[in-house]
């Protein structure tokens, strides 16, 4: 039973935790507050790659007063050597007598750090319910980090804007369907996130920059693009250092080798159904690249496809209530073999945004699909 008095240093650990997520990525972003006697006597954060994490920064913020004290921290301390030793090591070496864990470490290959505490002599608490709020907390924060660890593939966040009746264009022919205020929270989900994707089609008809601007940003997101036979070229915004761009051994091999040139990564996967990439290939190619998150901005093609494989963890759904005169749907349709829950919903100045996550089976908040008269109102997107 973890004391009411833990559980709030667990909370403040959290708290920390936030601050690094996406400065640690596509390492989890940690908090740990070591108390002693009732009082905290040292806290911290993860630092970037190759910097020392949580456990490390608290430990000598708190000195030798963390001897016979209690560490809390959001994820298991991790027991391998990586970019920096064992966060275990240095806490059976500092001598706490107590650790509380919020949330277990799945990946293999740093997990067992609660049985190399325990076999230092150090008594080990939790991790927590998996249905404890703390610990749902810490999964919501680690989703990237956790996806990447259990499927070997980042969480993909899938945006989508829409009018009210489920058209992907505005009727008046004008670029933006949404507002200034949504169109402004793209860019703070872009800021959370270790990459922005796209296919081709919209390289070559928006050339977009897929960056953060106007918001605080710890670090731009990698550009991505799913791009089969290689549409996109040196002269695109994105084709620019730390850019990724995902094709297939059927692209010309000029076009990567200028792409490269210009400072862009280029990986080749299998070519899946309709020629364009192997959608799952491509995510795997994104693992191993160490992206834990992306924010998917595709055209309606790529969008349905990543439904489709069930490759979305979550929709976010602009709808500019405001047009579209036909029955109120959605644009896109339900994951394989279940439905869209809401997540949570909200407005952005004049219109509505919803986060909707999959769910097997049937949900009450399902709501239904597009007509075809919609379905020819969207916008191509071509991946292949």
């Amino acid at each position: 039973m973890i004391a009411p008095v833990e559980r709030h240093a667990l909370v403040r650990a959290v708290a920390l935790a936030q601050q690094a997520v996406v400065r640690a990525s596509p390492n989890p972003g940690v908090g740990c507050v070591i108390t002693r006697d009732g009082r905290v006597v040292g806290e911290g954060a993860t630092h970037p790659p190759g910097g020392p994490h949580a456990e490390v920064v608290a430990l000598r913020s708190a000195g030798d007063r963390a001897q016979g004290g209690t560490a809390h921290v959001s994820l298991e301390p991790c027991a391998h050597h990586g970019r920096t030793p064992p966060c275990v090591d240095a806490l059976v070496d500092a001598e706490v007598a107590r650790v509380v864990i919020a949330h277990p470490d799945p990946n293999p290959v740093a997990a067992g750090g609660m049985a190399r505490l325990r076999a230092a002599g150090i008594e080990v608490i939790g991790p927590l319910a998996a249905t404890d709020p703390i610990r749902l907390a810490v999964a919501a924060q680690l989703e990237g980090f956790l996806s990447l660890a259990t499927r070997g593939r980042p969480h993909v966040t899938l945006k989508l804007a829409q009018t009210a009746d489920g058209a992907l264009v505005a009727p008046d022919g004008q670029r933006w369907l949404t507002g200034p205020a949504a169109r402004a929270s793209v860019h703070r989900w872009r800021a959370a996130r270790d990459a922005v994707l796209v296919g081709s089609g919209t390289v070559v008809a928006d050339d977009p920059s897929l960056d953060a601007r106007e918001v605080v940003v710890v670090r731009q997101p990698r550009p991505v693009v799913f791009d089969a036979r290689l549409r996109t070229t040196p002269a695109h915004r994105v084709a620019r250092a730390g850019a990724l761009v995902i094709t297939t051994s059927r692209a010309p091999v000029d076009r990567a080798g200028a792409l490269r040139a210009a400072g862009v990564e280029v990986v080749a996967v299998g070519a899946g159904e309709g020629g364009g990439v192997a959608l799952d290939e491509a995510f795997a190619a994104l693992g191993r690249a160490g992206i834990a998150s992306v924010f998917a901005e595709p055209g309606a093609s790529l969008a349905a496809a990543l439904v489709a494989g069930g490759l979305v963890d979550r929709l976010v759904l602009h709808v500019a209530a405001h047009l579209g005169d036909g029955q109120p749907r959605r644009a896109v349709p339900s994951p394989p073999g279940g439905a869209w829950r809401t997540e949570r919903s909200g407005g952005a100045g004049r219109d509505a945004v919803l986060h909707l996550v999959p769910v097997p089976g049937p949900a009450t908040t399902e709501v239904s699909e597009p007509t075809s008269a919609t379905a020819a109102n969207r916008p191509v997107e071509e991946h292949a």
